[in-house]
Order: C-alpha cells, then sequence, then structure tokens
C-alpha cells in the first residue's frame, strides 16, 4: 500500500531505517560506527546552517520529517482492521507539532484514521495551511484534553507535542495531556524527543515512556536513556559536508533495511 501512494505521488527519497542496528551486531555495512548523539546545541546549529547555509526552508525539512514519521509509524503498527488503525496524534505549537500534522495527514493517505490533539494553535501561516490539510482530509481535530476518547481506543499515540528547544518544566497548558500520555496504557510513538524529557539529561523521575521514537535528522543526547522497543533515524536530509561538519557519523541505508517509497 506504502508503495503504491509513493509511486502516484512521484516520489523517490529514503525516510527512515531501524536504528539499532547501525549501534548493535548485525550485517548492516556500518554497524561499526557509533551515532553521534547531538547536545541542544548542536541540534539547534545543524538547523540554522541547514536554513541559512543550504537554503532549505522550514515547510520542506517538515514535510521531510513528517513523513518519516508516518512511514515508521505505519512500519511499527501496521492496520489488521479498521479497529486498529485508529491513531491519535498529539501536537504542540512548535516544529513537533508541525511534523506531527503532516504525520497525521500521511497516515490519512496510508488508511489509518488519525485524531489531531492541537490544544495551542499558532497563528504562522505555515501552521496554518497544515491544520488546514488535515481538516480537508476529515481528520477530526480536538482542542481540549476533555474531548479525547478513552485512549484505549487507539492502537498507538503519536508523541508531538515539543522538540528539542523544550526546557522543563512543562508549560501548565500542557501537564494535562502529559500527564495522560504517563498514564495510558496504549503505546506511544515520539517524535525527535519524549514530550517532557530533557533534551539532554532525558527523562524526569516520572516521565513518559514511549514504545517507539524516530529521532530527527540525528539522535539527540536524551535517547540514550529511551528504552522502548523500536528506534528510528528519519528525516534524512543532511548533505555530506554539513555531516562532515558536525562528525554526524550518520549510516548509509543498505536496501534491506529500508523503508523506501518508490
Amino acid at each position: 500500500m506504502l508503495k503504491n501512494l509513493s509511486r502516484a505521488a512521484g516520489w523517490y527519497f529514503n525516510t527512515c531505517t531501524t536504528f539499532n542496528r547501525f549501534i548493535g551486531t548485525g550485517s548492516a555495512k556500518n554497524n561499526n560506527k557509533m551515532v553521534k548523539f547531538l547536545t541542544q546545541t548542536e541540534a539547534i546549529n545543524v538547523d540554522k546552517d541547514l536554513f541559512d547555509k543550504y537554503k532549505f526552508s522550514v515547510d520542506q525539512l517538515m514535510e521531510l520529517a513528517g513523513q518519516s514519521c508516518a512511514i515508521a509509524v505505519a512500519k511499527t503498527y501496521p492496520m489488521v482492521n479498521s479497529t486498529k488503525a485508529r491513531v491519535l496524534v498529539c501536537c504542540g505549537p512548535g516544529n513537533n507539532g508541525g511534523d506531527g500534522l503532516v504525520c497525521a495527514r500521511h497516515l490519512k493517505l496510508f488508511g489509518y484514521h488519525p485524531e489531531v490533539y492541537y490544544p495551542k494553535k499558532t497563528t504562522n501561516k505555515l501552521y496554518e495551511n497544515l491544520l488546514h490539510q488535515c481538516r480537508e482530509n476529515d481528520i477530526l481535530v480536538i482542542d481540549d484534553v476533555k474531548g479525547i476518547k478513552d485512549t484505549k481506543e487507539y492502537s498507538v499515540i503519536v508523541d508531538g507535542l515539543f522538540g528539542f528547544s523544550f526546557k522543563p518544566p512543562v508549560r501548565s497548558e500542557f501537564v494535562s495531556i502529559v500527564d495522560l500520555l504517563k498514564t495510558t496504557a496504549t503505546r506511544i510513538f515520539s517524535i525527535d524527543i519524549p514530550s517532557g524529557w530533557d533534551v539532554e539529561s532525558g527523562p524526569p523521575e516520572e516521565g513518559i515512556k514511549p514504545d517507539a521514537l524516530i529521532s530527527l535528522t540525528a539522535p539527540k543526547i536524551c535517547a540514550k536513556f529511551f528504552e522502548g522497543k523500536f528506534h528510528y533515524l528519519g528525516g534524512r536530509f543532511v548533505p555530506k559536508k554539513l555531516e562532515e561538519e558536525y562528525n554526524l557519523q550518520l549510516p548509509e541505508y543498505p536496501g534491506t533495511e529500508l523503508v523506501v517509497l518508490l
């Protein structure tokens, strides 16, 4: 299904690959290299260089990142039947929230039934357009945490609340949703940074415990504390020169380890 959708759209690029293959044992050709984990400052500087030096636009990178998130969700939690296709996508006001909105739209195209929780909207035109695209694709948008149905009704919750610019504590308007993520039995798929975690020191004493994590561009230091089942590396758009400048040591993609859109 994903391959057919991708062919129809004319996409041809690599989106994400199982990360643990490259830091553990196995036959992947780059498994002898340890991928670098970025500090908060390094992550900010890499993004700045992508925008300023290499002239990527925010919406361009957000589309690639959000699509890679959707691919990883579909790879990790494939649909069994319609009751297993319901996904709650929790979006914050920043770039991670934008990634979540893109992810929800692609999940809808893949046949899932996403719902978006988006409590704090921004007047930025890019985010307004992304939200409009979700609504035009008949994706339910929930404004208040009280509008979230029993989380057991969802096969997975996508956590796109906070990105690598987050610094504790959690702001008051997001406390209720973070508390919900802490207590739910539904599997959580976190985008780049599990919400509520410090980007470098990791989870608080009672932080959320995602089942899956997708690191974007390169993993951040907090990913060392991740204890879930699935860790992906997605949003592969780093120019080789930039990779070398920051010594990212990003793995090449051997064909058998890829989710490839053809």
